[in-house]
């Protein structure tokens, strides 16, 4: 059954069929060859979304497109414009900030590559910047839309892992902000040596009257987050508590959402959301058809076997994600691979909480790699290129956030910090 399944699975990728539909088909016919009852693929995909901390996932999608349309957006760029928009390569280090601001809010990278690249590749291209330089730069900032919490793929991680997603929504301030300042560092030399972004600071506005301008976007986050840790509502609430604010926000405050706007909105949102559910109803079908079959077991021998030490445990799980995560979305991803290895991570004495982290990370790194980048597809889509334009400017983007990673896998202490200290008894 498992050599079916997998089989199956990897003839539907090299077919280029969609990866919900790959996996589903892989395991009804994981089915089928176990003689077992059709019925159980309808009980365990039911089962796969019923649970209630992933309501937070279409809620936050609905929140990252009222930012986008209600004008919250526009002004977080101007507001990270006015702080590190004044120097060579001012407008590079703006989209990774507003990226890093924009994701406390969303927990999605591609919502995140439309309504920051909606903006700012145009104005990148605008400043001199190369096309494929500014959709490159815009498909890997984004990426800390699910690094920076809250974060859907954490959510699925918790989910699938039985870990607590309020600790790991804590431990991943230490790695998006670290990866943020990184990613911001490199840009900022590149720029100097290219000799780009010279005029980069023409337009930007003073930092008070960007933060007044700003003032109820800036708000958001405050809000969730603070919410979150401050124990008045939980991450799935925080989600529906987002919705409603960027609906006022857009609606009420800055005025640039009207009641027709909403049919868009929403339609917009449940298409993302489906899709999203899709994939985890049909991960969740094979991921229990795999345990059955006594796959995590057998693996976890394998990996204990061969991987003598937490150390080399993590470089190969570190190999193997990211080859894994440039052909399975970064959601399946999760919830097949979780209860595999977060086990043999803990038997490895690796905290869940960390572990979590560097998948995350990792896989987050599948979204900008070819050949099934999902932020490399919105990134060129709204620059208007081709993909393969912009491989050559991926790869030092790329390079960056692999040398990130290992700091985030070999010091724990980056993620879990933040997490001791607020949940220290």
């Amino acid at each position: 059954m498992t050599s079916i399944m997998i089989g199956t699975m990897v003839l539907c990728f090299a077919l280029t069929i969609s990866v919900a539909v790959s996996i589903g088909l892989a395991a009804i016919l994981g089915i089928q060859a176990a003689n077992a009852h059709m019925l159980i693929s309808v009980k365990e995909m039911f089962n796969a979304i019923n649970k209630f901390p992933l309501a937070a996932i279409p809620f936050f999608i609905l929140a990252g497109n009222l930012m986008e349309t209600g004008g919250i957006s526009r002004r977080l760029v101007e507001f990270a414009k006015s702080i590190v928009g004044g120097v060579q390569g001012g407008l590079p280090m703006t989209c990774v900030l507003t990226c890093m601001i924009f994701a406390a809010v969303s927990g999605s990278s591609v919502a995140t590559t439309f309504a920051i690249g909606a903006i700012l590749i145009p104005a990148l291209i605008k400043h001199g910047y190369p096309t494929p330089y500014a959709a490159a730069l815009q498909a890997t900032s984004a990426e800390l839309g699910v690094i920076v919490p809250p974060s859907i793929p954490m959510i699925l991680y918790g989910v699938s892992a039985e870990v607590s997603i309020g600790e790991l929504f804590i431990a991943g301030f230490g790695p998006g902000l670290f990866i943020g300042l990184a990613l911001m560092l490199f840009v900022y030399l590149w720029c100097k040596w290219k000799g780009w972004g010279k005029n980069d600071g023409d337009g930007r506005l003073s930092f008070g009257k960007a933060t007044v301008q700003a003032g109820w976007a800036l708000l958001m986050p405050v809000i969730i987050l603070g919410g979150i840790y401050g124990g008045i509502f939980t991450p799935t609430e925080a989600s529906a508590v987002a919705v409603f604010y960027a609906l006022v926000v857009g609606m009420v405050i800055y005025r640039e959402i009207s009641v027709k706007d909403l049919f868009a909105i929403l339609r917009k949102s449940v298409i993302s959301s489906a899709v999203i559910m899709f994939i985890i109803a049909n991960a969740g079908l094979f991921a229990f058809l795999l345990t059955r079959a006594g796959v995590p077991d057998a693996i976890g021998r394998w990996l204990e076997a061969v991987l003598q030490s937490p150390t080399m445990f993590l470089l190969g799980v570190n190999a193997v994600l990211f080859i894994i995560g440039m052909f399975i979305e970064t959601s399946a991803a999760i919830i097949v691979l979780a209860p595999i290895l977060a086990p043999v991570a803990m038997h490895f004495g690796v905290d869940p909480v960390h572990f979590g982290l560097v998948m995350v990370v990792n896989l987050a790194l599948g979204m900008i790699t070819p050949p099934f980048g999902v932020n490399l597809f919105a990134a060129c889509t709204v620059a208007r290129i081709s993909l393969d334009r912009i491989v050559t400017q991926l790869v030092p983007f790329v390079l960056v956030v692999l040398a990130c990673l290992m700091v985030v896998t070999y010091v724990p202490a980056l993620s879990l910090t933040l997490r001791d200290l607020a949940y220290a008894k």
